[in-house]
């Protein structure tokens, strides 16, 4: 591997114009004991975003920038992996913005040498526009995360020096460039969920992964309710598909936007007994609504009777993509189960 770095960046790209700049300023801001590169894998982007990248590729040495013609997330981070040549790999997002020390904390927990394998931060919702900024608010309380609290600050609050261990709810992260090998790289079947697919293999092995408070990255949510529902009917889709190749990777608490549903789906039928029960389902979950909405409002503010239409979608939209990626995927079960060609480290010393 020649004109070795300590770490590798990659960052999948795709139509990123308007939240480019913000993030790379992070990414080069990195305060580091050694040497990295950011590899930007674009998707062929539509808008300006391989032009910034080129240019700032042309001032800066460390950024590379590379094609993606699958235009998937996965895709891409199989095609930035093949190029990397750090020892270390993270993976960071153009859509959130990263502490300046979140590589060198990430390393120094990989190297203390215990099972740890994957270290990462929380997911700091911040709102840029007025959707946006409801849809923050919303994954401010247990309600908005759906039960995966995991990654988000509320798993953290109070508790600034511990590291919390994870399961499959996973951003981004750290890694060593061999752990990424033996795992063979991310799923490509999995353009959506892809980290969450990869950590329950990852916990198969014995490997673990954890959250640090000191890593959080601040993430911008959709800012139209369109784009929020079509992100989370994907979110669902794929996250039944990881489910079926990893039974035990889904909290029994992520179901219950299904039930909601289901529930809305009983008040039609013409059966009363089943028409009661989906009532008395529906009525809890506005009761409930209603209560995180108003606990919520100190922070909400004007903002407080649009908190209500954002959980709505967020969990319908999910439920329905989770019902879809079950219908579509249980036919092929065996296919789902069937683990993903290898990418060995002859190819990727080759594309190296």
């Amino acid at each position: 591997m020649s004109d070795a770095v300590d770490v590798s960046v990659l960052v999948p790209v795709l139509n990123e114009e308007r939240h480019l700049p913000a993030a790379l300023a992070a990414m080069r801001a990195q305060e580091l004991d050694g040497t990295f590169e950011l590899i930007f894998v674009d998707g062929r982007s539509s808008d300006g975003t391989r032009t910034l990248l080129e240019r700032f590729a042309a001032e800066d040495p460390r950024i590379r920038v590379l094609d993606n013609p699958a235009r998937r997330t996965a895709a891409g981070l199989n095609v930035g992996l093949r190029a990397a040549r750090g020892r270390y790999i993270a993976r960071m997002d153009a859509h959130a913005v990263y502490p300046p020390q979140y590589l060198r904390r990430g390393i120094a927990r990989l190297q203390r040498g215990d099972h740890v394998v994957w270290v990462t931060g929380p997911q700091i919702p911040e709102g840029n526009g007025a959707w946006s900024r409801r849809v923050a608010l919303a994954l401010g309380s247990w309600v908005g995360r759906g039960g995966q609290s995991d990654k988000w600050p509320g798993a953290i609050d109070g508790r600034p020096e511990e590291e919390v261990p994870l399961t499959t709810s996973v951003f981004t992260g750290v890694w060593e460039r061999d752990e990424l090998l033996r795992l063979g790289g991310w799923d490509e079947g999995w353009p959506v969920n892809q980290d969450a697919e990869m950590a329950a293999r990852v916990l198969a092995r014995g490997g673990g992964i954890v959250c640090r408070p000191d890593m959080g990255a601040r993430y911008i949510p959709r800012n139209t309710l369109r784009g929020l529902a079509r992100q989370y009917g994907r979110y669902g889709f794929y996250r039944a598909k990881t489910m079926l190749r990893h039974p035990g990777s889904l909290p029994k608490s992520r179901l219950l936007p299904v039930a909601v549903l289901l529930s809305a789906f009983a008040v039609l039928l013409p059966w009363r007994p089943v028409q009661l029960l989906g009532l008395a389902g529906l009525a809890t979950y506005l009761v409930g609504l209603t209560v995180v909405t108003l606990r919520a409002r100190r922070r909400a503010g004007d903002d407080t009777p649009a908190l209500p239409v954002v959980f709505a979608t967020m969990h319908l939209s999910w439920a329905v993509g989770f019902l879809l990626g079950l219908a579509r995927n249980l036919p092929r079960l065996r296919s789902v189960r069937s683990w993903p060609a290898p990418i060995v480290e002859e190819e990727i010393r080759e594309a190296a």
